[in-house]
């Protein structure tokens, strides 16, 4: 019964997100398209777009938001790395990080209405199926965005993941670190509990995500991505075991039971 509820929460939510994002990508895409810069209005109604899903995950499937460490992210240019676990993550640190610049893989640039909704907010472009000949542009295109006063959202992992799941790291984000000389802030965060990468039923509890302490520029981008990794994995391990211990109002899979079991015997599994 309690999955049946959950389930009928979670499709009211599902249909109330998609049609407001629908309704705004039309709006915020047509004023891109005529302007084709960053305007006022486009990035007021982003901003509503962000809040307003953060208030009907919690007032619709139980799911609240709480993001912390703001404090962290410094003035000026930076590149903010985050964990990726759901689509929570994109609305929920979006309204926290001044003038954000999400990096976003071609396909969605490419959709009509979003795409240019998505342009006129300074979002990169990538092609991943263009593998490391992609970076040049992406370079190209991060470094006017830091010109403009953005902050480089990206999640180095290149796609969500599991909680717990074994972290993958691309390159690309040490890449970019040492060409544009600026600081890194991880960004730990536990989404993936309440709104999994395959799973369409949203659970109930507290969502969180919290900026880390910066990783400063002049590192060798092997020793930043190193530590990016650590910093982010133990952080977002840490938060996870939080939300266990206080009870997880969600069925678990074998294996995510054994990863948490694991957790509570040691710092980090990472």
């Amino acid at each position: 019964m309690q999955t049946l509820i959950q389930a009928t929460r979670s499709a009211l939510f599902y249909i109330l997100f998609i049609g407001q994002t629908v309704l705004l990508a039309l709006v915020i895409g047509t004023i891109g398209l005529i302007y084709r810069r960053r305007t006022p209005v486009g990035w007021a109604l982003a901003r509503y777009w962000c809040r307003s899903n953060s208030w009907l995950m919690h007032a619709i499937a139980g799911v609240g938001t709480n993001v912390s460490g703001m404090e962290n992210i410094p003035e000026g240019g930076c590149i903010i790395a985050a964990k990726h676990q759901s689509d929570w993550d994109v609305f929920a640190i979006f309204p926290h990080t001044g003038r954000p610049a999400y990096v976003a893989k071609k396909e969605l640039m490419r959709i009509p209405f979003f795409g240019w909704a998505a342009k006129s907010l300074d979002c990169i472009e990538v092609d991943r199926k263009k593998g490391a000949e992609a970076i040049p542009l992406m370079m190209l295109q991060a470094k006017g965005a830091i010109e403009r006063g953005c902050k480089i959202v990206i999640f180095p992992e290149g796609t969500r993941k599991a909680p717990l799941a074994p972290p993958d790291y691309r390159f690309g984000v040490a890449r970019m670190y040492a060409e544009l000389g600026v600081p890194v802030v991880p960004v730990a965060l536990n989404s993936g509990l309440f709104w999994g990468r395959n799973s369409l039923i949203l659970w109930p509890g507290t969502a969180q995500a919290r900026f880390l302490e910066p990783i400063a520029p002049g590192l060798p981008p092997k020793e930043m991505l190193e530590r990016l990794k650590k910093a982010i994995e133990t952080e977002s391990n840490r938060l996870i075991a939080e939300a266990d211990a206080a009870g997880l109002k969600r069925p678990l899979s074998p294996d995510l039971r054994e990863r948490l079991d694991r957790l509570k015997d040691q710092d980090t599994i990472y």
